[in-house]
């Protein structure tokens, strides 16, 4: 347990009668990249869910580094190095790509009472961010987000994340509706997420992108582990399908 960077036990999840959770235990290690795969209505979203604060376990315990954690919202998650991107990067497409990199934990400047941001700052950090996540088009920091294509959102979203240095890195849907060559640039970031000291739980449909990208493969079916410590260096994406659907 030493490498455990995340241990998540028994954790349960119901509405009214449906248990979306049935007693999961799950973990990710310093420097591990976990893809979390599993059909419609498995669990994923819902576990999450409860990681990232979204949403509260019915019961169970999450320790973070091994000490135990209480996540009771988002902004609990974000104190605990947790930091989630999802399929619609969560940014704001009005605001800059420099405002959404630091959205709510904006830099100020000048004395306490007579603060004001530091675009300057962000705008810095921006360029160099962007650089860093693969974007080498020289594209305005002061661009609104909703100019970028679907790719340059995920890695400001994933840029953001890294600039504020999560340990966690959670992933939900990263390459949804991108094209091949922005799936790829998605791919490589998290691949430096990684080779940055990151950890990351990787969440997609496309099981051919997870096998690309991951250390260990976790499936959960109908609420439950149905497997937890599966290699795709030595395991085959049709045996994975088959846990997926029950068939093995």
């Amino acid at each position: 347990m030493a490498d455990n960077l995340i241990r998540m036990e028994n954790i349960r999840k119901s509405y009214g009668k449906v248990q979306a959770l049935r007693g999961v235990d799950f973990r990710v290690n310093r420097g591990e990249i976990v893809g979390l795969l599993g059909d419609n209505g498995a669990g994923k979203s819902t576990l999450i869910k409860v990681l990232s604060g979204a949403v509260a376990a019915t019961s169970g315990e999450i320790f973070v580094n091994g000490e135990q954690a209480v996540i009771r919202n988002t902004t609990d998650a974000i104190n605990y190095s947790i930091e989630t991107i999802y399929q619609d990067s969560a940014l704001v497409t009005q605001l800059s790509i420099a405002r959404n990199l630091f959205l709510g934990r904006e830099p100020l400047k000048g004395s306490r009472f007579f603060n004001r941001l530091d675009r300057e700052k962000m705008d810095a950090v921006a360029r160099e961010l962007l650089q860093k996540v693969g974007i080498m088009k020289n594209i305005p920091t002061n661009t609104p987000i909703g100019s970028l294509s679907g790719g340059e959102r995920q890695a400001v979203a994933i840029a953001r994340a890294m600039y504020f240095d999560s340990d966690l890195i959670i992933l939900d849907e990263p390459t949804n509706n991108l094209g091949v060559a922005e799936t790829q640039g998605v791919l490589q970031f998290v691949r430096n997420a990684r080779d940055s000291g990151h950890s990351c739980i990787f969440i997609a449909h496309n099981i051919h992108h997870v096998f690309q990208v991951v250390d260990r493969i976790v499936v959960l079916r109908r609420g439950e582990v149905a497997a937890d410590d599966i290699d795709p260096k030595t395991t085959s994406i049709e045996a994975v399908e088959r846990i997926i659907t029950g068939m093995d």
